[in-house]
């Protein structure tokens, strides 16, 4: 119990050493620049000190537990006595000599399931995508745009996890990835681009962030031959740059779809 509280006195007087200057600056362009008086400063206060005790145990919870199951995670998915049933100790260390790429298959699927469903229960992720279905008048769907990020960071994720576990440079991907998205750009309808482009920001937040980088870290250390500075981090940028592609994809599919529908309508009124 002491140690927990004495972790939790810790991490508050941290968290509160780095929010202080932000409130600084906004309490001081409100009464020195702005020169009016903060309204509700109540409320204000209140909240401030929600927002701080949340964040330490927010951020006490990260080191308890998702970096810890993210990398247990990726060392119980990579161990070759799971791979391939091997008990022995000699038969473990020849077989994970041997390992190939695609006796990783459930890393990968564990990389894109994590992905998908981190990214759905992203908040601010359900906050963007609400604000665009109010803005674009019910346009945008918030469960459409939610899916379409969702799998973009599944696959980004599930890409990066196999990056790892090959060891290609990640450079090759990220500039291959950003020449398609231009590409999709020069085509894609001129509402959803910055929103897709958003979409790969939003991804890395609170929720995402600690397993991705866990698992990245944990796939590093454990693959044979891989370095964890190296190759253990590059999975967030993967997490940012395929929700561009697949929300950019979901719109030009939408557009797609509605272009089909027009000539349908247009051929069933000149058979009328």
């Amino acid at each position: 119990m002491n140690g927990w509280i004495a972790d939790f006195v810790a991490v508050l007087t941290g968290t509160l050493r780095d929010i202080i200057p932000i409130a600084c600056i906004i309490f001081g362009f409100q009464l020195f620049v702005i020169r009016r008086p903060i309204p509700h400063l109540g409320r204000v206060v209140a909240g401030f000190v929600w927002v701080v005790i949340g964040l330490a145990l927010f951020l006490l919870g990260l080191e308890w537990c998702l970096f810890p199951l993210g990398r247990m995670m990726a060392a119980q998915l990579t161990d070759p006595s799971f791979i391939a049933g091997v008990d022995e100790t000699a038969g473990m260390v020849a077989r994970a000599a041997t390992l190939d790429w695609q006796d990783y298959g459930w890393v990968y699927l564990f990389a894109f399931l994590i992905g998908f469903s981190t990214t759905i229960a992203e908040p601010s992720l359900i906050a963007v995508a609400m604000k665009a279905n109010e803005v674009s008048g019910g346009t945008i769907s918030v469960w459409g745009l939610r899916i379409a990020v969702a799998l973009g960071v599944a696959i980004g994720i599930a890409l990066g996890s196999y990056r790892i576990v090959v060891g290609d440079p990640i450079h090759y991907y990220i500039i291959a990835g950003y020449a398609f998205v231009v590409l999709q750009t020069a085509f894609a309808p001129r509402m959803i681009v910055p929103l897709a482009y958003d979409s790969g920001g939003v991804t890395t937040s609170t929720v995402t962030v600690p397993l991705v980088a866990a698992l990245g870290l944990g796939l590093a250390e454990t693959v044979p031959g891989r370095n964890p500075l190296v190759d253990g981090f590059g999975l967030i940028a993967f997490a940012s740059l395929f929700p561009i592609m697949t929300v950019i994809g979901y719109a030009q599919l939408a557009r797609l779809r509605l272009w089909r529908d027009k000539r349908r309508e247009a051929a069933d009124s000149r058979r009328s």
